[in-house]
């Protein structure tokens, strides 16, 4: 106990330092001391890296959180948030938006959709896999037929989305390109509050969850044999993670690979598989994660900026290839 309280404060600790780093610290090579006492060092730092931080945080959060869940569930140690398509839906919207279908935008005219543009369309995309999946997973009896089905569906949305492509002009496919590389900048206080709002509904459900999640980690069998009802629980999972996985989608694109290491790394360091402890410290550890990719990612003092998914990348595959070599 004493441990794993020390373990706790500690990323926490991690997560303040990692936090202000990411505010301090950008492309743009600005003195600290210029960032709070001159007009373009506000602008600069209230604007632009306090959004964009909050913004990391939360996806942090999010992708790792859902993560754990879908090992869980699944019993795979390489599950990942977007195991079940979700966001390949988001990826169908954000095509649909973004390539100029006529009957799309004729939908999405006037609603509140339109009016958050791309991450609008994601967020109809992933709703619409979503009621696919829970409709499935109330009809399937295994979650093996339901990680099966969740793949199909990304196989055709991906399908769609070349199909898109291969008709689409120039700038709307590279305006496509650069939302699949991942983005935490460019969002109004609106959007933020809109992820933040989702994030934190869908890590209360997490919480929610524990017992459940506890409970299936032997198997589907044995959570039967002790009364439980697993659809029920798997549904509950499925609607806490649509929510973490399609907001992080709808408003920063896919980002990947954290979503896979980070509940690993957890497991490491607290020698615990109860959700109990592993829920909370995935969601800190995410998060610190997250935002040292985006820091990183800014390549300070440089002047010039790489895509998050390059960075979050180089953190979680070094990681997922030692579970594939542990695990043989």
């Amino acid at each position: 106990m004493k441990r794993n309280i020390l373990y706790f404060n500690a990323l926490g600790v991690l997560l303040v330092v990692l936090f202000a780093a990411d505010l301090l610290f950008g492309s743009v090579n600005l003195p600290v001391k210029e960032l709070f006492t001159t007009e373009i060092g506000n602008d600069l730092l209230y604007k632009f890296r306090l959004p964009k931080a909050i913004v990391a945080l939360l996806s942090g959060i999010a992708l790792s959180v859902c993560g754990l869940q879908m090992q869980t569930l699944f019993r795979n140690p390489l599950a990942d948030p977007y195991i079940l398509g979700v966001s390949s839906g988001s990826g169908v919207g954000v095509a649909l938006y973004l390539m100029g279908v006529s009957l799309f935008g004729g939908f999405a005219e006037g609603t509140l959709f339109s009016t958050l543009g791309t991450a609008g369309a994601a967020i109809l995309g992933a709703s619409a896999v979503t009621m696919i999946i829970l409709y499935i997973s109330n009809r399937v009896k295994n979650n093996l037929s339901l990680l099966i089905f969740g793949v199909m569906i990304g196989f055709v949305a991906g399908a769609v989305v070349t199909l898109l492509q291969y008709t689409s002009t120039a700038t709307s496919l590279k305006a496509y390109v650069l939302w699949t590389m991942g983005s935490f900048a460019g969002l109004d206080s609106m959007q933020i509050a809109l992820l933040a709002l989702m994030v934190v509904a869908g890590t209360i459900l997490a919480v929610g969850n524990i017992k459940d999640l506890n409970a299936i980690l032997p198997g589907e069998e044995y959570a039967r044999s002790i009364g439980l009802n697993v659809r029920h629980i798997r549904n509950k999972i499925l609607i806490s993670t649509t929510l973490l996985v399609g907001a992080v989608t709808a408003f920063c694109g896919p980002i990947g690979f954290l979503g896979i290491a980070v509940p690993h790394i957890c497991r490491f360091i607290f020698r615990d598989a109860n959700h109990r402890i592993l829920i909370p410290a995935t969601a800190l550890l995410g998060g610190a994660l997250m935002l040292l990719a985006d820091t990183a990612s800014q390549l300070p003092g440089t002047g010039s900026i790489v895509p998050i998914n390059t960075m979050t990348a180089l953190l979680g595959i070094p990681v997922i290839l030692v579970i594939i070599l542990r695990r043989k």
